[in-house]
């Protein structure tokens, strides 16, 4: 039985800065970064990948609580960390210590997150499947097991996600198989980000459209005359494919639905965090105000009990999960089946450093596991990085393909670690 012999956490770090990738009107200048969780065993082929990602500075926050999260995994058996995952993320949790310093929020939970994506992908590389297909193997009540259901009763208890789960259980095959022909329904924000001048804007919406994206993504907020030229040119390229903006929490709840309104001839299908992530009621105003265009958020949602809330105040139209801010598949299950049980579509958060990379395999077992639909659901979809991992996302025609090998499709390849540690890789002049 393999042992876990070490945890080695690496600060990770890519310039992306220079070339303005990932700008928006929150954040015009990350360096895309990763706290990067390696999970050795005395079992020289198998090791544990994760991470959680952030945008530079601060990073090492992150990688210096992952370790202490991380260290009371070392000498763990790691078919029974598999048995009981349920178990390992409440250890986690339990931590009082490290608790004060969130609870369920901040650097401590970001880092929380990668540690626990490591311990997922370490066992469904143990059993030779990739995620996706290890929890779609769980039966209902394993899965429910693994799940944190902590301040959810009052809208979802244990009992009744079983029952969620049992229905769409035997059918699981059949959903399978439709992705593995078709693939996951994705959308395309490469071509959008804030930095990019008018003429890189409507080049790489014409290539989107000639490469099959019938939903593309745009970044606003910034100058309202600039996003109506914008929107301009994008929806002149676009034609009457699907339109989306984002503004990343730039704005106040009066100037989000005034400007908004703005935007709205150009029929946007929604805007994305219109407003401060931790405003529920805000938002809940925003979509009153701002209909038909719909309201999306949830890649800075804290935790899952904000997610309940959101949802209890009615106050968005698409809920957007992340594989790195909730605390791994353990949170995030309990949210897929808060968002199915109140009609929400889940269109995931990705991008950044490896977020593609993981976060289809939440999306995919959406569909197989918890909703069983693909009406209003859209995986995003960043062009950036994917070379630097060994599994990376693969596209085809707008649609994610199944990932086939093991694991959580996290592990990065060594040169690319050598070269972007920071601060001493060769890429920071190491």
């Amino acid at each position: 039985m393999p042992t876990i012999t070490s945890v080695n956490v690496i600060d990770i770090r890519f310039p992306t800065s220079a070339t303005l990738d990932g700008s928006d009107a929150m954040n015009p200048d990350g360096d895309y970064s990763a706290a990067y969780v390696v999970l050795e065993t005395d079992d020289g082929d198998l090791a544990g990948h994760g991470l959680t990602f952030t945008i530079g500075r601060g990073n090492d926050l992150c990688v210096a609580a992952a370790r202490q999260i991380g260290a009371r995994l070392a000498g763990r058996d790691v078919d029974e960390l598999a048995g009981d995952l349920g178990g390992l993320y409440r250890e986690i949790m339990a931590d009082s210590q490290m608790r004060w310093l969130g609870p369920e929020k901040g650097v401590v939970h970001l880092s929380a997150a990668g540690v626990l994506n490591a311990a997922w992908d370490l066992v469904a590389r143990r059993a030779g499947k990739p995620l996706w297909r290890f929890v779609a193997d769980m039966t209902p009540e394993e899965l429910v097991a693994a799940c944190d259901f902590r301040y959810l009763s009052d809208v979802l208890t244990p009992a009744e996600a079983v029952e969620m789960l049992a229905r769409l259980a035997p059918t699981r095959a059949e959903r399978i198989a439709e992705l593995a022909e078709h693939g996951y329904p994705a959308y395309n924000t490469s071509p959008g980000w804030l930095g990019y001048d008018d003429g890189k804007l409507r080049r790489l919406c014409r290539e989107a459209v000639a490469e099959g994206w019938t939903h593309v993504k745009l970044k606003v907020g910034a100058n309202v005359e600039d996003d109506v030229r914008r929107l301009a040119i994008a929806r002149e390229e676009l034609g009457d494919r699907t339109l989306m903006i984002d503004a990343n929490q730039v704005w106040d709840v009066p100037q989000a639905i005034e400007w908004v309104n703005r935007l709205a001839p150009y029929e946007p299908l929604w805007i994305e965090e219109p407003t401060s992530p931790d405003d529920v009621l805000g938002h809940a105003a925003i979509r009153k105000a701002i209909a038909p265009v719909g309201v999306a958020t949830g890649e800075h949602c804290h935790n899952r009990v904000m997610f309940k809330q959101l949802l209890q105040a009615g106050a968005i139209d698409f809920c957007q999960i992340d594989s790195c801010r909730l605390a791994s598949v353990n949170e995030i299950v309990p949210v897929l089946l808060m968002a199915a049980k109140f009609g929400v579509p889940v269109c995931p958060h990705a991008g950044g450093v490896g977020l593609c990379e993981l976060v289809q395999h939440m999306a995919v077992v959406d569909y197989v596991c918890v909703s069983g639909s693909l009406e209003g659901r859209v995986l995003e979809y960043v062009d950036h990085l994917h070379e630097h991992f060994t599994d990376p996302v693969r596209i085809e025609r707008g649609r994610y393909l199944l990932p086939e090998k093991p694991g959580y499709s996290a592990r990065m390849h060594s040169e690319s670690i050598d070269a972007y540690r920071y601060p001493d890789g060769h890429q920071w002049g190491g």
